[in-house]
């Protein structure tokens, strides 16, 4: 069985996780507009292509959407938890 200690330790964590996804959230998105602010002030012909911004943006968004699923939906000791304790009241049900 989980101890509180244990438990809270996961949910430090999870809050942890969380907390590092926001403001690493916050920090693309002020980036990649000072990116997007230098290309626009400086491009002279807007037409010609793929605007550079796009790939610094698109490079970093995968690595916070990966950091987005570990913070958000992915707890390694919550699913086996509720498997433990779905046994648990199995194991109690037949006795």
């Amino acid at each position: 069985m989980e101890t509180t200690q244990e438990r809270d330790d996961r949910l430090w964590r999870i809050a942890k996780a969380r907390a590092g996804f926001k403001s690493h959230l916050i920090i693309y998105l002020v980036i990649n507009m000072g990116l997007w602010a230098v290309w626009f002030l400086t491009d002279s012909d807007k037409t010609n292509g793929t605007p550079w911004p796009v790939w610094p943006a698109l490079g970093w968004g995968i690595a916070l959407a990966f950091q987005y699923f570990s913070a958000y939906h992915k707890d390694p000791f919550g699913d086996t938890l509720k498997e433990y304790e779905k046994l648990k009241e199995q194991q109690q049900t037949r006795i």
